[in-house]
């Protein structure tokens, strides 16, 4: 029916996306000038690598992907096709709106192509899940119309909760003070955030330890799931840099929800959303009622 594409920032899996057809922009990060590409697990040895760069206090930088690129990456596309081009949250970057601009010069370019641009709202692998649906609805026949309806419908129902064990990144880089690290590393504080519905990071709650960490976000997942724990849908996980407790996270949702459709995937946090958030995030993705507005 027509070509789904996305950003590199959907934190799946690179072969996953190319067994579903769908084709990936690439975004990119800086370490003392040099450029490296999002990798997506296409070679082992980025994350090791990006993480390494962390420890060093070397620290990434990202930037807006310029209209130039979204051009070249949609018009490649529109050679086979009409396309609609899911977009990572305008609440985290500027992106889309370059997105948006590289789109109205191929209308003119290809008068008797479609393009449509989605600004999901959506980050990480909640943006994965959300293009992931979408692609099943392209797989079953539906139209790019009934498909861009539908993630504009539901962009605000795909909830993004994560909890942070690790600081020092933040303090590093700024984002926080020394002392204000040094008391959460001591008290072991774990700040709770989610997604807005403008899809921005708003932290709104802290807890001391991981544990309470795990049972509030499973918790705040039984409010806001569809169906509370009878919830049916799809439920990804993603982390950075620390499996054991996205697998814990894992056995915590399964010991409460016994009808996810399918095994809840784990992924990594690629390297854009790790360069600002570090090591010690761990995130769980479903479809639920809609994000509030927070500030």
């Amino acid at each position: 029916n027509f070509i789904l594409s996305c950003c590199s920032t959907v934190d799946l899996p690179y072969d996953y996306l190319q067994q579903r057809e769908i084709p990936v922009l690439f975004y990119t990060y800086f370490v003392d000038g040099n450029e490296y590409e999002d990798d997506m697990g296409r070679d082992p040895e980025a994350l090791p690598r990006f993480y390494g760069f962390l420890a060093a206090e070397k620290f990434a930088t990202t930037s807006q992907v310029n209209v130039s690129t979204y051009y070249n990456f949609f018009q490649e596309q529109l050679e086979h096709g009409d396309l609609l081009h899911l977009a990572f949250t305008s609440g985290q970057s500027g992106s889309v709106h370059n997105a948006f601009s590289a789109a109205d010069l191929l209308r003119e370019k290809y008068p008797e192509r479609k393009i449509t641009i989605v600004d999901t709202l959506c980050s990480s692998s909640g943006y994965g899940m959300l293009v992931d649906h979408i692609a099943d609805m392209r797989d079953q026949g539906c139209s790019m119309e009934e498909a861009e309806q539908w993630a504009l419908e539901n962009r605000n129902k795909v909830h993004h909760q994560f909890f942070c064990t690790d600081l020092q990144h933040f303090r590093r880089s700024g984002r926080i003070s020394g002392a204000a690290a040094t008391i959460a590393a001591v008290l072991d504080i774990c700040p709770i955030m989610r997604l807005n519905d403008e899809g921005r990071i708003i932290a709104y709650d802290k807890v001391r330890g991981k544990k309470r960490a795990l049972r509030t976000t499973v918790n705040n997942m039984a409010e806001h799931a569809q169906n509370g724990l009878e919830y049916a849908g799809k439920c990804f996980i993603c982390h950075s840099d620390c499996p054991d407790m996205a697998l814990r996270l894992k056995e915590a949702i399964l010991e409460r929800f016994h009808h996810i459709n399918g095994d809840i995937r784990i992924c990594d946090i690629g390297t854009i959303i790790a360069s600002h958030c570090g090591p010690g995030t761990v995130a769980v993705f479903f479809f639920g009622d809609e994000r509030p507005h927070m500030e």
